[in-house]
Order: C-alpha cells, then sequence, then structure tokens
C-alpha cells in the first residue's frame, strides 16, 4: 500500500487508544467520518438517497489471537425517513504493518496515532477467526448482543481434514455483499446490510441441503447470526465453493459475442428465414428448427439445461409439507388481488414516467415509446383478465431475484445462488410464497437483455461498430427468440403437471401477466439509469400486447 494513500485519510484525534472508540457514548467522532467511507463501496445501496446522517447500534469485540475487530453495526438514517443498517467491520494495525499489506486502499477507514483504522475482511487471520467460530459452533456473548454460530450436517465434508489450511481470499464478484474464498474448499457471504428476521439465502440453502433433492447450490456449512433480545439477524453465509468460470451472466454474453462475430465473418452459414413470431408458447412447444439450431450454437444445449435446472429447484421448494416455512400453499383470491395490487401500482408508476420521458429518449426508441403508450389500457387489461380468474395452483418458495447473473456456469452445468430474493424489497416479502412464473420471467427477461447486452459492448474485449451493430439486430431478436423457446420447452418439461403451475388453460394468460411485470418494472429502471436501454423493455411489452 502506497503512503501517500494514508495521507489522504480523515484523522480521529485523540484517541491514542483505538479501541476508546468502540466504547458506548464515544461513537461520535467515527460516525461523523463514516458516511463518506460508505458511500462509494460496492455494497452500500443508498448511493442515490440523501443522507440524514449515521449512528452506531452496537460495537461487537471479536478478540483472535493478539488482534481484535469490532464488528460495528451502522443505522444509515435517510432525509426521506427511512433507514438501514450496515455490517462494518473494523480493526486497527499500524502504519508500518499497513504500508506492508497488501490490502486495498479502500479497506482503509481512518488514521489514528501511528497506525489505522480498517476493514479486517482483508486480513487473513481475521478471516480465519470467523471460519474457526463457526467451525467451534461458538457464542460471543457480548453488552450489545450475542454472536451465535452454527454448522451443519454438511460442514465436516465440505471443510475437509482439520489440518488442511484454508487460505481466504476476499472475492471481488459479489456487489451487495463480502465474500470470502477458503482455500477453493468453502465460500463465506458477510452480509453487509442487516434486517432483522432470517436470512432466505440462509433459510432456503438450509432446506434444500438439508433434503439433498437438488444438488445445484452451493451446500450449506454453516452460519453467524446476530441475537439481540427476541430479534436473530443473519450475519454469514457459510457454503461449499462450487469451482466455475463465472456466472451464466458472462457465459452467455461470450457465446452470443462469438456467435455474432462468426455471423459478420461468415453471413452465409446463417439464416433467418424461421418465419413469423408465433409467441412463446408456440415456439417451446415444438424442438428447434435446424436455423435455431445452428444460430444458438452450444448455448441450445445451455438453454435446456439451464431450464431443467430451473425446474429442479421449483420442485424442490415445494416438496416438503411439512415444512410450515416450505409447504405449498393455495393461490386464494386474495393473494391475486394482493398481486394485481402491486403489479398495477408498480405499471402506473412505469407510465406515469414514460410519458415525462419520451423526448428525452433517443430519436430512435421515441416510436415505440409512443406506440407503448398508445397502448397502455391494453397492459392494464392483460393483468386483470390474467388475475381475474380462478387460479388452481399452489404459491412455494422462490429465488426472487432470478437472472443469469443469479447462476453459476461449472463448464458443462449450472449452479444456482443466492436465494436472498429482490434486495429492495423488505426481508419480510422475501420470505414469503410466489409464483414460480415469477423466476421463470426474471430468466426470460435476462436472455431478452443478453444478446443486447452485447450488440452495446458489454462482452469484455467485444466492440461492434453502429453498422454492424444494424446488421446484426435482427439476429439479436432471433436469438432471443430461441434461446427463450429452448429454456421455457425444456422448464415445463421438467416440471410437468406439478400443482406449482396452473393448468394450460390458465397457465398462458398468468405467464404473459409476470412477464408484463417484469418488462413494465424494467422500463421504469432504464428510464431511470439507462434511456438507451429503454428499448429492450419496451419491445418486451410490446411483444405481448401486439
Amino acid at each position: 500500500m502506497a503512503p501517500h494513500a494514508v495521507a489522504k485519510l480523515p484523522v480521529l484525534a485523540g484517541f491514542e487508544d483505538w479501541e476508546a472508540l468502540f466504547q458506548p457514548g464515544r461513537w461520535a467522532a467515527l460516525e461523523q467520518i463514516l458516511p463518506k467511507y460508505m458511500r462509494p463501496r460496492r455494497w452500500f445501496s443508498g448511493k442515490a438517497r440523501t443522507l440524514a446522517g449515521v449512528h452506531i447500534q452496537a460495537a461487537l469485540p471479536l478478540r483472535y489471537a493478539e488482534h481484535t475487530a469490532y464488528i460495528t453495526l451502522v443505522q444509515v438514517n435517510y432525509a426521506d425517513g427511512g433507514a438501514e443498517t450496515y455490517v462494518l467491520p473494523l480493526a486497527y494495525t499500524s502504519l508500518a504493518a499497513a504500508t506492508r499489506a497488501t490490502m486495498p486502499v479502500h479497506a482503509l477507514v481512518a488514521k489514528i496515532a501511528d497506525g489505522v483504522l480498517f476493514d479486517p475482511i482483508y486480513d487473513a487471520a481475521f478471516c480465519g477467526a470467523l471460519l474457526d467460530i463457526i467451525a467451534a459452533q461458538a457464542q460471543v456473548h457480548t453488552s450489545a448482543g450475542d454472536l451465535l454460530a452454527s454448522t451443519s450436517s454438511a460442514f465436516a465434508r465440505l471443510r475437509g481434514p482439520l489440518g488442511e489450511v484454508l487460505t481466504p481470499k476476499v472475492s471481488t464478484a459479489e456487489q451487495s455483499n463480502s465474500s470470502i474464498i477458503f482455500g477453493q474448499r468453502l465460500i463465506m457471504k458477510l452480509f453487509r446490510r442487516l434486517e432483522p428476521g432470517l436470512n432466505p439465502d440462509l433459510e432456503i440453502g438450509a432446506f434444500l441441503t438439508d433434503h439433498g433433492n437438488f444438488a445445484h447450490i452451493p451446500p450449506v456449512a454453516g452460519a453467524i447470526e446476530f441475537v439481540q433480545g427476541d430479534t436473530r439477524m443473519t450475519l454469514a453465509l457459510l457454503q461449499g465453493f462450487v469451482p466455475n468460470r463465472g456466472d451464466a451472466w458472462y457465459y452467455t454474453l461470450a457465446t452470443i459475442a462469438a456467435t455474432f462475430g462468426h455471423i459478420l465473418a461468415r453471413p452465409a452459414e446463417f439464416s433467418l428465414t424461421v418465419g413469423a413470431a408465433p409467441g412463446l408458447f408456440a415456439d417451446s412447444a415444438l424442438p428447434l428448427p435446424p436455423e435455431a439450431n445452428t444460430l444458438l450454437g452450444e448455448f441450445a444445449v445451455s438453454a435446456a439445461l439451464l431450464g431443467q435446472r430451473t425446474g429442479e429447484m421449483h420442485l424442490a421448494l415445494a416438496s416438503d409439507a411439512t415444512a410450515p416455512a416450505f409447504a405449498p400453499a393455495p393461490f386464494t383470491q386474495e393473494y391475486q388481488a394482493m398481486l394485481l395490487g402491486s403489479m398495477e401500482r408498480r405499471a402506473q408508476q412505469s407510465f406515469a414516467l414514460l410519458r415525462t420521458s419520451v423526448e428525452r429518449l433517443p430519436t430512435t426508441l421515441q416510436p415505440d415509446a409512443q406506440r407503448l403508450l398508445a397502448r397502455e389500457d391494453a397492459v392494464f387489461a392483460r393483468l386483470r383478465t390474467a388475475l381475474a380468474q380462478p387460479v388452481q395452483a399452489q404459491r412455494s418458495r422462490i429465488h426472487g431475484d432470478y437472472h443469469l447473473g443469479q447462476v453459476l456456469y461449472t463448464g458443462s452445468d449450472f449452479f444456482i445462488i443466492d436465494f436472498e430474493g429482490e434486495p429492495a424489497r423488505p426481508l419480510s416479502e422475501r420470505r414469503q410464497k410466489g409464483v414460480p412464473l415469477q423466476d421463470v420471467a426474471g430468466m426470460l427477461r435476462s436472455l431478452h437483455y443478453a444478446p443486447y447486452a452485447v450488440l452495446f459492448g458489454q462482452a469484455p474485449g467485444v466492440a461492434f461498430s453502429e453498422d454492424e451493430q444494424a446488421a446484426l439486430e435482427p439476429w439479436a431478436r432471433a436469438w432471443h427468440r430461441w434461446a427463450s423457446a429452448a429454456f421455457f420447452r425444456s422448464y415445463l418439461a421438467t416440471v410437468g403437471d406439478a400443482p406449482v403451475l396452473p393448468p394450460p388453460t390458465v397457465l398462458h394468460t398468468l405467464f404473459d401477466a409476470f412477464m408484463l411485470d417484469k418488462a413494465v418494472y424494467e422500463l421504469r429502471y432504464e428510464l431511470n439509469n439507462r434511456p438507451g436501454w429503454a428499448g429492450i423493455p419496451l419491445e418486451g411489452v410490446l411483444q405481448l400486447i401486439e
């Protein structure tokens, strides 16, 4: 670490004994500097919101070897009245040790006397201490609450021989949490945003691990929870490490980029004569035509396998009628009304934003935006029709935030990860039983985004000129169509007539409602963040209503 990095840090004066910072009543100095440190962190979700201040709720001492760290719970208050609690471990080391260390600059928080305050997840000894706590099923009692560690029945197998050293390494792949890989055997997810209740990632992962009827997840090895009175919160999750080549999103982009390159170089080998698009259900009822197999290449098999794994996941999550948190529940009229109300609210918000955003869109997208505004009533009619009819199906636990980025690609198979659900929703909502079609819609929308992401330069090392993008755009449409058909055909074949799906007479309209809901939500997101991408959800909505 360069000395100039330390020179730029804020200084906490008057704390020669750095641990005095963490004594109740002496937190004010730390509270003043934390907003500036936390805002740019990848795991901080409130970047676009106005902060009203921070308040340290607790500082839990964790003593290991000759060191001490404080697991600090920081409540972030927002100007709009909302609040979130973040987990920020903090420790101290000398300037000399910090200069010698390989920790990144963003781990440094402040300068204190002749040392620095830093985030110790980049300290191998601290990471090892967290693993040891879980292995020992330790209980760390503090005045603010207790840290309770536990192991699953799979821990010993996943951990391997006790004499084997598992060197920790912080992963750079996570966004909303921090992950530590231990010797290619275990991976620990430190949840940065803390919420009361059992985190679905632990709950669902433990359920699938214990039941053993769906092996395509990282198995749960253990956890650390924070208990404060009657409130229990998941602080860390330990899982078996799945060797992989990255997530399915980047695998898919790389596959599409290679295909597009071949189309530009050897166009005669490909054909777009696949007929008019009759719709996903019609496409998925038959095997892929030869032209589609040529276009998709190896991804035809991958899409089918991903559909199979998705169906197997849903069947496993609905497999135990004796577990209250997982037993399938009826699709009641009350639930239908609640579902319709939430869909309508999201659609109203998106259309209100679209009406005020049309003139700011790229000129090429404005005609589609006007077409959709003219068909606004059709969107609401589709939603109401789908959820006004009786639905003979069961609700069950689902992934809740399912897309290509939530799947690991091993080179020959797929493993599903991150069962936390949509991070913007309260944890209590994310633990509710939902409709498996929500996950299916999320994955199919992800497959729609993938070819356009390649055209927009998101595939590493690949860039197309404007003329090439225009030439490839019809192929992007075709790729999306046939990849979706391959996925959906395999999914339906895997789930069969299981009660988690409604009968065919209802399936089509209910599925369209979830696809509309997802695309309309994406439209609002893109209008707020990436107007140039708004054409993707615009096309998705128009395909469903025209």
